[in-house]
């Protein structure tokens, strides 16, 4: 099979297609040919040496896959999983490859009216975006959703599950064009923080109440500004440290507004959490895609030997949505 290794720890140019031989599903796994593999952060980060994978996981990058089943481990109800069957799938490493071995209770099904390979821009990001907006943030009807970075691609998905919830949903993005994209995904409100004040737009939008969830990235940078924006009852989530990791947090205004601040990583969680989260998203959120309130929303399509243009374009901060790379 074809992989992306990283050759040492640094820039795009460490990573290098390789050939090796196809894994062999364990007990519980199947083998998945792999028609597209999800670029994210994390792989960037893993390529600098600044984020490893858990143990037993391959060393190459990619945390999330489409593709069709072609093989089957031992205690594997094959009736279940035919092979053939379209699937995505979130893996703790490895998604850089023609093939990969995936838990079966990490599969998603794909609709038939799905495209398979943009399809691999789906796991990450929903699951993601499920876990913490919905399970950590506890988003109900009718409250403000804030979305800091909705042209991103967990942030792309998060704009389309609050609006599906019947949250308000504000989304963050920089320019025009992006602000329009995130507008058409479902944000009531976007907010250009390029050109406007984001407390004061935000305040104006919601009529002073501000956010009752906010889903960050940025970190210790939007530190002060997402609590500033907080409702009285406010919970913030961050999932990003774009812009640091250390800041400093006003105790007495977190107290006075009796909210909350979470953090949140997807990738260490232990497999059995993190089949848990799969088997809730198949359940309440995996059907939106039924009806086209929830989506997958793909900025390019690469070839899998050129990761590290793809990389690049990820850093190069004028993605919108995913970029999927392609065996």
């Amino acid at each position: 099979m074809q992989v992306v290794q990283v050759k040492a720890a640094g820039g795009p140019d460490q990573l290098a297609t390789a050939f090796l031989p196809d894994p062999v599903p364990g007990a519980g796994e199947v083998l998945v040919r792999v028609a597209a593999a999800g670029v994210n952060r994390a792989d960037l980060l893993q390529r600098e040496g600044r984020y490893p994978p858990p143990p037993g996981a391959p060393d190459w990058p990619g945390l999330e896959i489409s593709g069709v089943v072609a093989g089957h481990g031992p205690d594997v109800d094959a009736s279940a999983w035919p092979v053939g069957t379209r699937v995505a799938a979130l893996v703790p490493g490895g998604g850089y490859a023609s093939a990969a071995t995936v838990p079966v209770g990490m599969l998603l099904p794909v609709p038939d009216h799905v495209d398979l390979v943009d399809a691999a821009g789906l796991p990450e990001a929903v699951l993601t975006a499920w876990s913490n907006v919905v399970q950590v943030g506890r988003l109900a009807a009718g409250e403000v959703l804030l979305v800091q970075g909705g042209s991103g691609g967990v942030g792309s998905v998060a704009v389309q599950l609050g609006a599906a919830l019947g949250a308000h949903v504000v989304a963050t993005a920089g320019g025009a064009e992006r602000a329009e994209r995130c507008r058409a995904l479902g944000a009531r409100t976007v907010v250009d923080h390029r050109t406007q004040d984001v407390v004061a737009a935000v305040r104006e939008a919601t009529d002073g109440h501000g956010a009752d969830v906010v889903l960050d990235v940025l970190g210790a940078g939007g530190l002060a500004t997402n609590l500033d924006l907080l409702a009285t009852g406010g919970r913030l989530v961050v999932i990003g440290t774009q812009r640091g990791t250390r800041g400093e947090l006003d105790l007495g205004l977190l107290m006075a507004r009796r909210a909350s601040v979470a953090g949140t990583t997807l990738r260490a969680r232990p497999p059995a959490e993190k089949e848990r989260l799969v088997a809730d998203v198949l359940d309440r959120a995996w059907p939106l895609l039924d009806d086209g309130r929830l989506r997958p929303v793909v900025h390019a399509r690469l070839p899998l030997d050129r990761a590290a243009d793809a990389h690049r374009l990820l850093e190069s901060g004028d993605v919108f949505g995913k970029v999927l790379l392609l065996p």
